[in-house]
């Protein structure tokens, strides 16, 4: 499978000659060609991770695709493409089988409401969770970890990458963080890789690997 990141938290992974787009948001301008998409999935309604035109010029060129999603963001969306999926749930489109997991964002703070969440498991073997440190229930090869939000600290990253124990990852949601930040990131999470093992990957918008 090949696994390509994109600005803030946009990442896409191709099999088979087909694609898979999970969280094409407003942060991000640019996520490759839009030919021969199987599936969109949308972890949450947060426009960092939705944007309504980006999946718009997806289903215009690709008139079979699925969006998954919540059922806040399919309201939103307001399109018959949007499929809204639940903890617990599959899907199967083209070459991948997706499986679905938790039901919340991660609290900011009280003073606002939690919007639904969803975390995204392809093909028993790469793992994103969405704005949420919701644990996959398998062991996977390849991990997305949030690196940095309003809801999430480095610390808490790194316990989620001890717990879920991939055998490799790479950050995601770094989109507001500016060069000394990545740095910083990067540097903590290479001491995560020495500490527990899993390789750590630093991968910048437009990076790909196969895995």
């Amino acid at each position: 499978m090949k696994l390509t990141k994109y600005g803030h938290a946009c990442v896409v992974l191709e099999e088979q000659g087909k694609k898979l787009i999970i969280d094409p948001g407003e942060f991000t301008p640019e996520f490759g060609d839009v030919s021969d998409v199987a599936a969109v999935v949308v972890t949450h309604v947060h426009g960092d991770h939705f944007s309504p035109a980006h999946l718009q010029m997806i289903v215009a060129a690709n008139p079979e695709v699925k969006v998954f999603t919540t059922a806040e963001a399919a309201e939103t969306l307001g399109d018959a493409h949007a499929q809204v999926v639940k903890a617990g749930g599959e899907q199967v489109t083209g070459p991948f089988t997706v499986r679905f997991f938790g039901e919340l964002h991660a609290l900011i703070h009280s003073i606002a409401p939690q919007n639904q969440n969803t975390g995204v498991l392809v093909n028993n073997r790469f793992y994103y969770p969405g704005d949420s440190f919701t644990l996959p229930n398998t062991k996977i090869d390849m991990l997305a970890v949030p690196a940095n939000a309003p809801w999430a600290k480095v610390g808490e990253s790194i316990d989620f990458i001890k717990t879920v124990a991939p055998a490799q990852f790479f950050r995601t949601h770094d989109g507001l963080l500016n060069d000394a930040g990545l740095m910083i990131v990067d540097a903590w999470f290479n001491k995560t890789s020495e500490a527990f093992g899993p390789a750590y990957h630093a991968l910048n918008p437009g990076d790909s690997l196969e895995f």
